[in-house]
Formats: C-alpha cells, sequence, structure tokens
C-alpha cells in the first residue's frame, strides 16, 4: 500500500559553508527517501537553511552587506554542494520567509491563547557599546575558578568548570571589547512543564530510537524547565505580535521552517495540500532526521509546541552520531576539516555516498571516516565488485552476440531476487551498513559464478558459444538487482546502469521482472577508482595554511610503456612499497586513435579486475592472442586518467629499444593475484 511520507534534515545554519560533518545527515536522509521514493511511495524531502539570529546579523555587518544579502550568497552556496553530492530536495527553502513568519507567529499565538506563554523580566550583560544584550558566547573574562584568561561565558576550557556568565571575572564583550552592565529586560517563555505528560506518553510510545528515548527520562526526572523564547532588538529576525522590540529566538522559528518550506512547495504544487500532512488528525507520515545534539528541541521544545498549537506531531525523529576522521575530531590544522565545495574539486561525491552509507546504522552511534578505508572500501565494494561484473560481462555480450542477451534462469538470480524484502527491511529502519553488506555479499556471489564458468576460456575456443551468451546474460540480470539496490545510495551511476541496461527505470519492484531477451546499449565505464593521491591532494587543501594547488593529472599515460635509462639506487623500503601482482588478461583490444596502445583487462584475483592501458601495440598486432597469458602488473599504482579512459596500474615489458616492447610473464605455477616477492 502507497504512503504518504514527509521528510526533512535540519535546518543547515546560513553562517558558512557545508562540511563533511554536516553532510552525514543529508545524504542519510536522501537515501532513506531515494529508496521509499523507488518503492513507489509519495515522499516529499524539505529543508532550508537556517537564517536568523546576531551570529548573522554581526557576520553581514563585518562584510559590509545586509544579513539578507549573506542569507542569500549562502543559499546559493549550500543548495550548490547539496547538489553536487546529489542530493535532491523538493523543496529548500529559508527561515526569513513570508511562510516561515506566518507559522512562527500562528503557533505562538495559539500557544500564547492557550495559557502556554509567560514573560518575566530577565537580568543579563549588555553591551553599552553596541546596544545590544549579549548571549553566553559573546562574552569573555578570566576563569573564577582557575583564573585563565579569555574564557567564554558559560565554561572554562583549560580547568573545565562551568558557571554562569556573571562568575567570570574581568568579562568583555567578543564584539566590541567593552567591559558589560548587567541590565534588566523582559523576555516571554515557552511552558514546557504544561506538556510533560504528553510528553513522556510521546517519547516511550516508539517515535524515537531506543537510547534518545532513556536520555529524554533522565531530563524528565531533572525537571523540565521553561524556555526563554525571545530576543532584544536588535536582532535578525521575526518581532513577536503585538511585543514590539521583542523577536523570536532563531529556535523558535527554526523548526517551522519545516512547516514554511513544505507550504512552499504546496504552493506551487497543484493538488498537494498543506493540511493534509499537518493536521492533527493525519493519516500521513512525518520524520525528522537530525544530529544528536540537538535533541533536546526536536524531541521536546518542537513536539510541545505542536500539540500547544494543534498541529500533528512527528511519527519519528531520528538522531545520528558524529562524524570523525581518522578517528579523531575534524581538524582545520590537520586537514580533516573537510568542506563539501573542497571535496568536491578532488573526488566523485559517490564514493562519500557510498562510505557513509557502509557506516550508517539506525542508532546513534558516531561515525569515523578512515581515509585509508575509504580507499580501499571503495575501490574493493564498488569497483573491484559490483562494476567489475558489469565490465567483464558486457565485453562479451558487446562483441560476439550484437549486444543482445538471452533468457537465463538459475538459482543465483532467484536468490539476488528474494534478497530485496530484506534488504528493504534494513533500508525501512536506517540500518544502511547491513543492506550493504548484504548486497556485497550477493556481489561475491555473482563474481565466483563467472570465475567458475569462465567465460574468457570459452571465448578463446569459439567467441560465439552460446554459453558464454548464457553465462553473460545471467550476471548482468543479476548485476541488475545489484544496482536496484545500490540505486537510493549511488543515483548517478544508477541512471548510467538503466541507460546502459536499456531499462525504463531501476524502480524497486521492476526487479521482480527479468531482462529476458533484451538488447544493450554500449557500455561505458561507470566509476574509475579512487586515487589516493587526490584524497591527499583534497587533506592538503583543507589546511589552513595550503598555499600549493594540488598537482593535475597527467593527461595521458602511453609513456609509461617506454624504455627508461638507468635510474637513480632504490633503497629496500621504498622498493618493497611496490607491489607487484601476478596477473591474467581476460581481454586484449586495441585503441582506437592510439598507435601504440592496447586495452587490456587483467585479473589479479580475488574477483577482482583492472583496465590498463600498455604502450605494446607495435608486439602484438593480434591482440586476442594475449587473452589468458599471465603477466606482471603493478597493483598499487594510482589510477592515471587518459582520453581513452582511466588506466588502472602497468603491466611490466621489455624490449630491444623503440616500439616494441613483449610483456613479462611469470614462471610455471603462477596464478592471479600472487605477489611478486
Amino acid at each position: 500500500m502507497s504512503r504518504r511520507i514527509l521528510v526533512t534534515s535540519a535546518l543547515p545554519y546560513a553562517n558558512g559553508s557545508i562540511h563533511l560533518g554536516h553532510l552525514v545527515e543529508y545524504l542519510q536522509t536522501d537515501i532513506w527517501v531515494r529508496f521509499q521514493k523507488s518503492r513507489g511511495h509519495e515522499v516529499y524531502y524539505v529543508c532550508a537553511d537556517d537564517a536568523h539570529g546576531t551570529a548573522i546579523m554581526l557576520k553581514a555587518e563585518q562584510m559590509g552587506i545586509t544579513p539578507e544579502q549573506l542569507i542569500e550568497q549562502v543559499s546559493q552556496e549550500h543548495q550548490r554542494d547539496f547538489s553536487g553530492f546529489h542530493i535532491e530536495f523538493d523543496q529548500y527553502h529559508s527561515t526569513h520567509s513570508e511562510e516561515n513568519r506566518y507559522f512562527a507567529s500562528l503557533i505562538y499565538e495559539r500557544n500564547r491563547d492557550g495559557g502556554h506563554i509567560a514573560t518575566r523580566p530577565v537580568r543579563q550583560f549588555f553591551d553599552p557599546e553596541r546596544q545590544l544584550f549579549l548571549a553566553d558566547r559573546f562574552i569573555k573574562g578570566q576563569c573564577p575558578k582557575c583564573g585563565s584568561a579569555d574564557q567564554y561565558g558559560d565554561s572554562c576550557e583549560s580547568c573545565g568548570a562551568t558557571y554562569t556568565p556573571t562568575d567570570l571575572k574581568s568579562p568583555y564583550s567578543t564584539i566590541s571589547g567593552a567591559t558589560p552592565v548587567m541590565r534588566e529586560s523582559l523576555h516571554y517563555f515557552f511552558k514546557l512543564p504544561d506538556f510533560r505528560d504528553m510528553l513522556e506518553a510521546w517519547t516511550r510510545s516508539g517515535h524515537l530510537q531506543t537510547e534518545v528515548a532513556n536520555k529524554l527520562s533522565e531530563w524528565f526526572q531533572s525537571g523540565l524547565a521553561e524556555w526563554d523564547i525571545s530576543r532584544d532588538a536588535p536582532y535578525f529576525g521575526f518581532e513577536i505580535p503585538q511585543a514590539p522590540g521583542k523577536y523570536f529566538y532563531v529556535w523558535l522559528d527554526a523548526p517551522i521552517g519545516y512547516m514554511a518550506s513544505f507550504q512552499a512547495l504546496c504552493s506551487r504544487t497543484p493538488g498537494l495540500a498543506f493540511e493534509e500532512f499537518w493536521a492533527p488528525d493525519s493519516k500521513t507520515e512525518l520524520y525528522h532526521f537530525i544530529g544528536k545534539d540537538i535533541v533536546y528541541f526536536h524531541a521536546l521544545f518542537w513536539p510541545a509546541m505542536l500539540h500547544g498549537a494543534d498541529f500533528r506531531l512527528p511519527n519519528g525523529v531520528f538522531a545520528h552520531g558524529f562524524l570523525t576522521v581518522n578517528g579523531t575530531k575534524m581538524s582545520k590544522s590537520r586537514g580533516t576539516f573537510i568542506k563539501a565545495g573542497t571535496y568536491l574539486e578532488h573526488l566523485d561525491p559517490q564514493y562519500l555516498r557510498y562510505y557513509f552509507a557502509a557506516k550508517l546504522v539506525s542508532g546513534v552511534e558516531d561515525l569515523d571516516l578512515n581515509l585509508d578505508d575509504f580507499v580501499a572500501r571503495v575501490n574493493a565494494d564498488l569497483v573491484g565488485k559490483v562494476v567489475n561484473i558489469a565490465s567483464r560481462c558486457a565485453g562479451f555480450i558487446q562483441r560476439h552476440f550484437n549486444h543482445r542477451l538471452v533468457p537465463v534462469s538459475h538459482s543465483l538470480l532467484t536468490r539476488c531476487i528474494d534478497a530485496g524484502d530484506s534488504i528493504a527491511e534494513h533500508y525501512e529502519h536506517r540500518d544502511f551498513a547491513r543492506a550493504l553488506r548484504e548486497i556485497m555479499a550477493l556481489a561475491d556471489l555473482i563474481n565466483q559464478y563467472i570465475d567458475e564458468q569462465k567465460p574468457w576460456a570459452l571465448a578463446k575456443v569459439s567467441p560465439e558459444d552460446p554459453r558464454i551468451a548464457e553465462i553473460c546474460s545471467l550476471g548482468l540480470e543479476a548485476f541488475r538487482q545489484l544496482m536496484t539496490y545500490l540505486a537510493p545510495v549511488l543515483p548517478r551511476m544508477a541512471q548510467q546502469v538503466q541507460e546502459f541496461l536499456n531499462l525504463k527505470d531501476l524502480h524497486w519492484e521492476s526487479r521482480l521482472q527479468a531482462m529476458g531477451a533484451h538488447t544493450l546499449r554500449p557500455f561505458l565505464p561507470l566509476l574509475q577508482r579512487v586515487d589516493p593521491e587526490q584524497v591527499q591532494a583534497m587533506v592538503k587543501a583543507s589546511k589552513e595554511d595550503l598555499v600549493t594547488p594540488p598537482a593535475k593529472a597527467p593527461e595521458s599515460v602511453e609513456s609509461l610503456a617506454s624504455i627508461e635509462p638507468l635510474q637513480p639506487l632504490l633503497d629496500i623500503d621504498s622498493f618493497l612499497k611496490v607491489d607487484l601482482r601476478v596477473a591474467r588478461i581476460v581481454e586484449a583490444d586495441r585503441v582506437e586513435g592510439a598507435d601504440r596502445l592496447l586495452r587490456l583487462r587483467l585479473d589479479i584475483g580475488g574477483g577482482e579486475h583492472r583496465q590498463v592501458f600498455a604502450g605494446i601495440r607495435a608486439a602484438y598486432e593480434q591482440p586476442e592472442q594475449l587473452v589468458g597469458k599471465l603477466t606482471v602488473m603493478v597493483a598499487n599504482l594510482a589510477p592515471r586518467k587518459m582520453k581513452f579512459g582511466i588506466s588502472e596500474g602497468m603491466v611490466l615489458a621489455a624490449g630491444p629499444g623503440g616500439n616494441e616492447l613483449y610483456l613479462l610473464a611469470p614462471d610455471a605455477g603462477a596464478k592471479p593475484g600472487m605477489r611478486i616477492r
């Protein structure tokens, strides 16, 4: 039965760039939304920039522009970065919008009229030069415990003590440097304790992860406090109705931005009604994806505000953990505080989509981006397993069977189709890591089947042997199943596969219908291996003191096969870094437009295949004679870009000089994957 679902991610603050820590959430949400849409459900994914607050007002002033100009610039940058990572919102809006002004005022007024708003005077520090009240983060001074200078108004970084700003010695405003003075102002409060019974029942009714619900129970035991929802002018935000000079605190109108963004979507979408999704008796579903640091706002304040204003409550609030890089907190000095835009300048976004998905579970555990593991896992799983299936089967179908698949039936294909039910359950419960483990286990079985059937060996005897068509058709049918399951994670690659397989779509249920006697389009490379050098270039570019741009990748690798003069002596440690492997040539073709090159497809063991371009054509005018032969390759050479494609290593060759080079071969008994020692 089709479901109607509204999904949101927490709103990024319009005061800075998106970084990889932010992307954990947006990629998690996007994958879940794409999965639900693939299942045929009616799903809307909305988000917006969180555009209000003192910080934005002050930054715009420093830049010499208006806050409106600042948030517009940041919005364009945010949307560009999200699009670069294939994150697809149905609506991306701003909290500085008329829709948000309307709903913030409406929710406030309904709670006020229901008796859930209180007022009382509050004493706090005031900057006499800038004529504004100071939040704790805008006050520094000497720690009252240890005397350390330049400590913030809530805690000391030197001794760890916590306190209030009034406890600081020699306080000063970080905005102007002036000594703050105490002043009194009338503030507005949301009476959260009014909703204690409702909140206790709601938080224990399956709407939250268990660990989140347990944490909230501690807050209930310690008692709920009223929430200060007002700030004094000057402030960039919305003025509170009937309260001149008083503004809604940024955290009040931020979650209301979900409603505002959806209203904007409704306004431009015929037949989409706001009330159907937000009325208290709505039969639709509402889910929020957030970081664990903002649970208090989304699991207590937000449902209480909605309930007090007669709107529906969320079906689920899903919290995730923080991101670390190489096991530690992201660091600008180490180059691990990586902006989304910096990543996109160096690496394919699909790498990160897959890596994050492979680590995301249904709980709130932190996630670590280990850069070495990132390279190894993406190369092994996506290139060495999944893409490998298509590349090793497509060539035979294209060359010898006129791009035409044949109908096949096999228990392996049945197993791949049946696995869709359990994989769907993992996706549904946001346990992407388990889903991908199951998908990769299927990829291993498919590669094992192809290795056992050895279509390349059959092709040596008779390239048009019908058994080759059956083996490779089964491989591509199974590959189609894998890409159906991977499409929420890898939408761009899924689109490329859809075009190659000549299919209408890759929606979840389409997997139940085999392709059968079906004509394919030409196969094009789907994904190149992660280049470790590009990862390091990204890290260098992320360091604050970087002054040298990353080197440009070479455009051609033809010169790699040329004979070089004797090089300087190499120490043993450097030589041991070279990974020489035995490889079997499974395909060998001329390269159109290159007089010296052959394209080799190499089996290096473990089900992994590599594409290598080698300048050996002069010695092998009939390249098919190389198929089945063993050779030696450098397996840990970074992939090189050339106009004919990506070369994923280098084969060893020797010759008398000039262009005539012959491949080196290991002795009898060697097998693909063996390392030369």
